[in-house]
């Protein structure tokens, strides 16, 4: 099930320039980068300073070129007087939120040199040492890039040691079948096999413990639904809970998680055990936009943003349904079957019931799939969450991985539970966990 966004009528699209059969040198790199674009200075003027960071007294014409002297030029001692790869040597043992934003405040000079998306690029690889990301892209974000990467090896340092461990177990008493953040993290929905959406006050955590528990959703004496609840979505303030017992619900937490809706079978984006995808619009009531059966078996997973959906099969197949032209785009057959996904455009992560990822490109509106990994989880893998910088999955073999998106994705901290892991979701500092034990397993992670 998906909340998903109205189509738009220009979409953005992207081109792969990837070399598989070429891995780029870092320091190969560096070298050809500081020589062909942080070139020394041109004879006849001195290095461009700033007086903040240059041993003389500021001038009033302190930031304008001098002329060099006819003397021998000894050069005047101050930070930008070194070397452009010194430079970024030295900007390495920064935090990189720090170089981004506050360096190009100083000067030019170090502006130029911290927004060359080269820095960064070298600044990920070197960080690494692996491929990455694992689907090429054009335009791909590498500030931004750099610094989830760097915080997410932060937080998870030393096998995690430094993340805050809660167990929530006292707000249902059936299996923990999804979970959701919201508002950055601040609050939380949980949906479970006792009937129940649960909403939960995460900024309470530590502080008012018995204040953690809001309340759970709905007007109905004993539950939320008539069925075991499979999955929850949101878009904004409103979330919808999908139930097995055929309906799904909309709620509004910014009315307090008062209830707004029900439509029966389906709403919205939902991929359902009678092998629909069919969509509905809340706005104008229950009306049937439209309903394809695409696959021969039920639908496990489900993805949609403003130009396709995604769903996942137990038939095996991966089917791209084109919004727009209101037709099945692709269908690719795969040897298991998906029970999550994370996207991003154009990285379609998937895991499936053997404990594999896959990982899918989407090359101008055509997926395919270009990696599949073993990352060491022994039976399905249940939840997903990528990102640019971080891979949280959740497998029945009762494990949490902490992963770096990289070719092959390494994992940097294990956490293992005495029951399965059935979802995962992350936001802001937080990571939660929904577990089969009948509890909520939550980490809060440096800020």
């Amino acid at each position: 099930m998906e909340l998903a966004p109205e189509p738009r009528d220009d979409p953005s699209s992207w081109d792969d320039d990837s070399d598989p059969d070429l891995e780029p040198d870092p320091d190969a790199q560096a070298e050809a980068y500081v020589a062909r674009v942080l070139s020394p200075p041109k004879v006849g003027l001195a290095p461009l300073r700033s007086p903040l960071l240059s041993a003389p007294a500021a001038s009033p014409n302190a930031l304008e070129p001098r002329a060099a002297s006819k003397g021998p030029d000894v050069g005047v001692p101050g930070l930008l007087n070194l070397p452009p790869e010194l430079l970024l040597k030295i900007f390495a043992y920064l935090d990189a939120h720090l170089v981004l934003h506050v360096l190009p405040c100083v000067c030019h000079a170090l502006r130029d040199l911290v927004r060359d998306r080269v820095t960064w690029r070298l600044r990920a690889q070197r960080r690494l040492r692996a491929p990455y990301p694992v689907v090429e892209e054009e335009d791909f974000d590498w500030p931004a890039a750099c610094i989830e990467l760097e915080q997410h090896l932060s937080r998870w340092a030393e096998d995690g040691r430094w993340a805050e461990h809660f167990c929530l177990a006292d707000g249902h008493f059936a299996s923990i079948d999804s979970v959701l953040l919201l508002q950055g993290g601040t609050l939380c929905l949980s949906g479970s096999r006792d009937r129940n959406v649960n909403l939960w006050d995460l900024r309470q955590l530590g502080m008012e413990p018995s204040r953690v528990l809001v309340k759970a959703l709905g007007t109905q004496t004993n539950s939320t639904h008539k069925g075991w609840v499979w999955s929850l979505a949101a878009l904004d303030h409103r979330v919808c809970s999908g139930s097995w017992d055929s309906t799904v619900k909309l709620w509004d937490i910014a009315a307090d998680g008062q209830q707004f809706g029900e439509i029966k079978p389906d709403i919205l984006v939902t991929g359902t055990y009678d092998k629909k995808v069919t969509v509905y619009d809340p706005r104008v009531g229950p009306a049937l936009l439209k309903s394809r059966r695409l696959h021969s078996s039920a639908v496990l997973a489900l993805l949609a943003d403003d130009r396709h959906i995604i769903s996942g099969s137990e038939d095996h197949t991966l089917v791209v349904f084109d919004r727009r032209a209101n037709s099945v785009l692709q269908r690719l057959q795969l040897d298991s079957y998906l029970l999550c996904m994370s996207y991003k455009e154009p990285q379609l992560w998937a895991g499936d019931n053997q404990g594999l990822l896959h990982v899918f490109a989407n090359r101008n509106g055509c997926f395919q799939l270009v990696r599949s990994f073993d990352v060491g989880h022994r039976s399905q893998i249940t939840g997903i969450k990528h990102s640019l910088g971080a891979l949280y999955t959740t497998s029945t073999d009762k494990t949490i991985r902490v992963q770096v998106p990289t070719d092959p994705p390494r994992t940097i901290c294990t956490r293992s539970h005495h029951n399965v892991l059935n979802g995962i979701c992350a936001e802001g500092n937080l990571v939660v966990a929904a577990s089969g034990g009948l509890s909520l397993e939550v980490w809060r992670l440096q800020a």
